[in-house]
């Protein structure tokens, strides 16, 4: 069924009917002012923007809001991925009000550069327990198409990614203009502040320590349950069991894998503690057109470096695909 979870996304060809299926049911009023919450991911340079010089940011952010703002630590990162996480708590207002004031500064500061790749940068990911996206997909993925009418935002749900021990978070990823992603927030999170076991999560750990900055792998069996034995620079067992593998990565996407000036491969490189060398350009695994992508390090590191570059190219992949 996961693949059916999956695949909820608008398509921008289909007919913009806000006619039909009837809207869901707005949340009672109750609902509205109870205290509630909600996850999403940044990339490391964005934290530092809603953060600001001094936190002078975050604060006003606060201060115009009513919410409280959150972010992990630098180098803190959702597994799998090279981005800190954002916790927003308060009412759906607030929330709302916070979140919007976040993504219009991101936004913004985009434009501004004039990126060629902007589009790429705004989807709007939120981190949602799996026990709580049965709420969002509703029987037969009712409640998921209804909320993909009413905003006109493309809405997908990730499947659970076993790979990374306790981790029980799925990646709810919004696409559309900023309205749109906001009406679309707005019904997930309203619908999520109904869940009993979502509110009760409001006051527990929004970091995961033990994929932290330098290895994203399951902490060894018999290390502490903090996972502080996973760090690479403190696991000789690792440094010294250092090997290779090869990977293949279509010509088109090392660009993605690369990013602009070696930004991204940096990134994955100290996120994973995995050394990491592409091949020349027209250097290509036999009978294939594929680039040679070499990751070194412990058996962790490659796994997470792998899993990392693969999630880039995923990405592109299911963007072309939308």
């Amino acid at each position: 069924m996961e693949s059916a979870e999956s695949s909820y996304v608008s398509s921008p060809e289909a007919p913009r009917r806000r006619s039909s299926p009837p809207p869901p049911k707005s949340p009672t009023s109750d609902t509205m002012e109870k205290p509630t919450y909600v996850k999403f991911l940044v990339s490391n340079a964005a934290a530092g923007s809603v953060i600001g010089k001094g936190g002078a940011t975050i604060t006003d952010f606060q201060s115009q809001s009513g919410a409280r703002i959150q972010l992990s630590r630098n180098h803190e990162f959702f597994p799998g991925t090279t981005d800190r996480i954002i916790m927003i708590s308060g009412t759906i207002n607030e929330i709302l009000k916070a979140v919007e004031l976040v993504l219009t500064k991101l936004l913004n500061e985009l434009y501004s550069e004039e990126s060629e790749d902007v589009e790429l940068k705004t989807k709007l990911r939120l981190i949602v327990p799996n026990s709580s996206c049965g709420g969002i997909i509703g029987k037969q993925g009712s409640t998921i198409k209804s909320f993909i009418e009413d905003s006109q935002a493309g809405i997908k749900i990730s499947p659970q990614d076993n790979n990374y021990f306790g981790v029980n978070d799925r990646l709810v990823t919004l696409t559309g203009t900023l309205e749109e992603q906001m009406r679309a927030a707005d019904l997930i999170i309203s619908k999520l502040s109904e869940d009993s076991h979502y509110t009760q999560l409001m006051n527990a750990p929004f970091s995961y320590p033990a994929y932290n900055a330098v290895s994203y792998g399951p902490p060894p069996p018999n290390g502490p349950p903090n996972g502080a034995a996973g760090k690479f620079q403190d696991n000789k067992e690792d440094r010294n069991n250092s090997t290779s593998v090869t990977i293949g990565v279509a010509d088109s996407h090392i660009g993605l894998v690369v990013g602009r000036g070696g930004r991204t491969i940096m990134e994955i490189s100290q996120g994973s503690g995995a050394r990491i060398k592409i091949s020349d350009r027209g250097d290509f695994i036999s009978g294939t057109t594929e680039r040679k992508v070499t990751i070194t390090g412990s058996q962790r590191a490659i796994q997470a470096a792998e899993t990392m570059i693969m999630q880039k190219v995923n990405y592109a992949s299911e963007r072309a695909l939308d």
